[in-house]
């Protein structure tokens, strides 16, 4: 699905606000009424709209490699779906916070950022949202150890000064290919000895 981008960062939305308010110390905080929110904006964007909460911001997608190879799907006993574009989605995850306890309340943010993706590494069955929700997606969330130099560059694109983040990696999201089922020589038989497929001339 073409909606699998909107659909990790979705879950992945859904799973924080839902441990935060289930945290008796940030509960009140994020609760109805309680001013913060986990949001999918950049933290410039929220700095400006004067949010503050969690910032989730997708800032970077490359191919997963290991997985480019993936054979087509058989569908039918003559046609076959082109296989999925593999992705691995890296947030950069921060805390924003205001008042005079600001510096607290982001270094608890973050803790407990740490503590739900340390306990909960592979996102699946019903914590998925969006599109996601009642498939089989499995979500590998795994945090970086990106150096100062790497993370403050970032910082750099968003004009702001460099500020406490962490950046975490999210694979594998797959892209399913728009293209039409394609034609394939009919399966005459299998072996099952070798595992392979004998198609009609």
């Amino acid at each position: 699905m073409f909606t699998a981008l909107r659909a990790t960062s979705l879950t992945l939305r859904g799973l924080l606000r839902s441990e935060f308010a289930a945290t008796p110390l940030l509960a009140p905080s994020f609760v109805a009424g309680g001013g913060m929110t986990v949001n999918l904006a950049t933290p410039q964007e929220m700095l400006t709209a004067g949010d503050t909460g969690i910032s989730l911001w997708l800032y970077r997608i490359v191919r997963d490699e290991q997985r480019l190879n993936m054979s087509p799907t058989r569908v039918g006993l003559d046609r076959e779906q082109r296989a999925p574009l593999p992705l691995r989605l890296h947030y950069l995850i921060t805390p924003l916070a205001d008042g005079n306890r600001a510096v607290e309340m982001e270094q608890a943010l973050m803790g407990r950022v740490l503590q739900t993706f340390h306990d909960i590494p592979i996102v699946e069955g019903a914590l998925l949202r969006d599109d996601f929700a009642g498939t089989g997606a499995r979500l590998t969330v795994r945090l970086e150890s990106h150096g100062v130099e790497e993370i403050t560059r970032v910082w750099d694109a968003l004009e702001r000064p460099y500020q406490l983040c962490v950046s975490y990696e999210v694979s594998v999201v797959l892209v399913d290919s728009h293209r039409p089922l394609q034609p394939v020589p009919p399966v005459r038989s299998a072996s099952v000895e070798t595992g392979v497929a004998e198609r009609l001339p």
